[in-house]
């Protein structure tokens, strides 16, 4: 790999359909290190996720001078429209075109283990903040691969052992139907039944709905105490947004949103959301740091940062500071200082790196404030907990991972 070093930056931004068409028309010299932000930057996950993600990537690129010692950081950006094809494709041509050093980001989970092998096979490194298969650092795992910010262990386990342990103990589950919803709904099932409680059933939607009404209807009638949205994004807005229309909450079952961000929030209302309990591992207002740090991704997208947004920004950091310490970007050699060099930012606090590429950070059970406690502009969050990240993941030992010694 390349360790000549040239100043200056970069920004491109590539459709996914003119990359995919060959069409890509920057000059990119070698003499660069090369990150390709691959995200959904139309669909349901673009406010989590989207150009969110690259504004985040170019805050941490910029904190270095948009150069490692001399080599200029270069940052390019593409939709693989929750489409694990394009995303495949996507990240092919811009390893074997483009050059591309890093892929980052990939929301939507089977885009990402699609990903993922490419990147394996390439020996290009991964850095993910936005899927949650734990598959990414379990039986598909890379040693290339990076999972930041949560995983559907993370989130669904904390928010399915919060509300079993408050006696609510019967879930039913409107399951998102891919990869990601398949695992989140596991994740959080697993949880119930080992404390005890029973699934009394579940009902699958594809990718994107708009009308949830007939799983609502099967919820409803199940008589679970909790109805669980094992989906994200947009899809999690509609389900909850409907299930309020229907006036589901006010009936006494408990909406559970398996994934939810501040975005969410945001879109949802507090009237709407309000008492809804989740897990993340990020919030705006959690200290001075997080504060100073979200005040200038606002200045930049006109919103609060997602958990998944701050995840970007600390994974690119992270890399670049591999690089920067390793005096190279070979991939073997940057990776194996990632793993080796706990990950220390404005989002997480000496969070390990495992073998399996889990980074270890902590996770936070929060909930969602009512309209008279919220006191200012994305007041959204009440801190409950602080669930450590070796007790927030599952062992790297037992999550199937070859890579795990």
């Amino acid at each position: 790999m390349r360790n000549v070093l040239l100043a200056g930056v970069a920004l491109t931004t590539l459709a996914a359909t003119t990359l995919a068409a060959g069409g890509a028309q920057a000059q990119m010299s070698d003499n660069v290190i090369r990150i390709g932000m691959l995200s959904d930057r139309s669909g349901i996950y673009a406010d989590i996720n989207g150009e969110g993600s690259a504004v985040a990537a170019r805050m941490a690129a910029e904190e270095f001078g948009n150069a490692i010692n001399g080599t200029r950081i270069e940052i390019i950006v593409g939709d693989h429209q929750n489409k694990a094809d394009i995303a495949a494709n996507l990240a092919r041509q811009w390893i074997d075109t483009e050059k591309v050093d890093v892929v980052g980001d990939v929301p939507n989970s089977a885009a990402a283990l699609a990903v993922q092998s490419i990147t394996r096979d390439k020996k290009r490194l991964f850095l993910m903040s936005g899927p949650g298969s734990t598959d990414l650092t379990g039986k598909e795992c890379s040693p290339y691969g990076f999972q930041w910010t949560w995983d559907n262990h993370a989130v669904a386990s904390a928010t399915a052992r919060a509300l079993v342990e408050q006696g609510k103990k019967s879930w039913f589950f409107i399951t998102a139907d891919y990869a990601f919803g398949h695992s989140l709904e596991a994740e959080a099932a697993g949880t119930v039944k080992q404390l005890g409680g029973t699934i009394k059933g579940s009902v699958r939607h594809p990718l994107g709905a708009s009308d949830f009404s007939s799983f609502l209807l099967q919820a409803q009638a199940s008589g679970a105490q909790v109805i669980a949205f094992a989906n994200a994004g947009g899809d999690t807005i509609n389900a909850v947004k409907q299930a309020a229309e229907f006036g589901i909450p006010q009936s006494g079952q408990t909406l559970a949103g398996l994934l939810l961000n501040v975005n969410d929030v945001h879109a949802l209302g507090l009237e709407t959301a309000q008492s809804l309990t989740l897990a993340n591992s990020f919030y705006w207002d959690m200290n001075d740091e997080t504060r100073a740090w979200s005040k200038k991704f606002e200045e930049r997208t006109g919103r609060k940062p997602s958990m998944n947004q701050a995840g970007m920004y600390s994974s690119v950091k992270h890399y670049l500071k591999a690089v920067q310490d390793a005096g190279t970007d070979d991939a073997d050699k940057v990776a194996a200082r990632i793993r080796a060099t706990p990950v220390t930012d404005m989002m997480m606090r000496d969070a390990k790196v495992a073998d399996n590429g889990r980074v270890l950070n902590d996770m936070y059970l929060l909930q969602v404030k009512t309209p008279a406690e919220a006191k200012y502009a994305w007041d959204y969050f009440k801190v409950l907990k602080k669930i450590p990240g070796d007790q927030a993941y599952i062992a790297p030992k037992d999550s199937g991972c070859p890579l795990v010694k």
